[in-house]
């Protein structure tokens, strides 16, 4: 079965309407720009993405939309920083998927919705997931995005057993495309690579999400000791796993591919490779004591497989 036809028996009927639309990035939005944490440089930034709240490009047109436009259908997931529903647009009755998170006054969750934004309505990459348009009110911000038919961490769920190799593979080829493109042009890194953050959808399309705690890379490096969850956490493991040099506490892309090797070991044997630890600091104890997770050898996976995930 082909990787297209074996998606779309998976995830057939998790959504009514599969149909994702095509966007075209804004083109008037500023650069990205050097990291600064002054709070006068995020509230600068924040009064930009206001002046195109409720600006919605949905199959080539734009509308002018206000919340009272959205029809809330149903709710498709929870997170630490807001959750995501599946809403209409009733001007052009398009279904669509919305991040909806509140505003505390919180400086560092300021910083993260703006990230969030920035990184998704500045990019033009078919691996990461479109930006339709956003809201911003004194109490919430919505990011409007294309609908996918589910994650990798639902998938997995349903599926009650590990993801097929040949699917595995173009998951490997869309996040490091999308990795790259971020690195490349927007001198990003994700610091959040996991299951649930790489969606699908009927057609095979593979994309990533979440932008949330994405780093600005300086010097190839970016600043961040607690980014992202501790399971699939951005651990620096050159020349040791975690290095823990007070001189030096930045971390680099490095993070994203040790990320990304966790998720396909978990998805590859569907199980996480540190399920038997209860707290954030048994993750890290054993990341720093024991070997790396590895394919199992009694599974039949290609040589080609088993070196590419060895070799992160």
């Amino acid at each position: 079965m082909s990787n297209k036809l074996y998606l779309s028996f998976l995830v057939g009927g998790l959504n009514s309407k599969r149909n994702s639309p095509i966007t075209t990035r804004p083109s008037d939005l500023p650069p990205f720009e050097p990291r600064r944490t002054d709070n006068a440089d995020t509230e600068r930034k924040l009064r930009e993405i206001m002046k195109i709240s409720g600006d919605l490009k949905i199959d080539g047109v734009l509308f002018k939309t206000s919340v009272q436009d959205m029809e809330h259908i149903e709710e498709l997931g929870n997170g630490t920083c807001g959750h995501v529903v599946k809403m209409q647009h009733k001007p052009s009755g398009k279904i669509i998927a919305v991040k909806q998170m509140r505003r505390s006054g919180n400086s560092d969750e300021t910083k993260r919705i703006i990230m969030d934004i920035e990184v998704v309505l500045k990019s033009d990459c078919k691996f990461i997931v479109k930006c339709l348009g956003c809201f911003i009110t004194e109490s919430e911000v919505w990011i409007c995005m294309e609908l996918m038919d589910t994650c990798f961490d639902k998938l997995l769920k349903r599926l009650k057993h590990p993801v097929p190799e040949d699917v595995l593979g173009k998951v490997s080829v869309a996040t490091i495309e999308a990795l790259s493109y971020l690195k490349d042009y927007h001198k990003v890194i994700h610091r959040d690579v996991k299951p649930s953050n790489i969606l699908l959808d009927t057609k095979g399309n593979v994309k990533l999400c979440d932008f949330g705690i994405s780093g600005r890379l300086v010097d190839s490096m970016a600043n961040s000791r607690n980014a992202g969850c501790a399971a699939y956490m951005a651990v620096r493991r050159f020349p040791e796993r975690i290095e823990p040099d007070p001189q030096n506490p930045d971390y680099d892309v490095r993070a994203d591919v040790w990320s990304l090797g966790i998720t396909l070991v978990e998805l590859a044997t569907g199980v996480f490779p540190y399920q038997d630890c209860k707290t954030d600091f048994e993750v890290l104890t054993k990341v720093i004591g024991t070997d790396p997770p590895s394919l199992p050898h009694d599974q039949h996976f290609s040589p080609e497989f088993r070196d590419f995930v060895a070799g992160w």
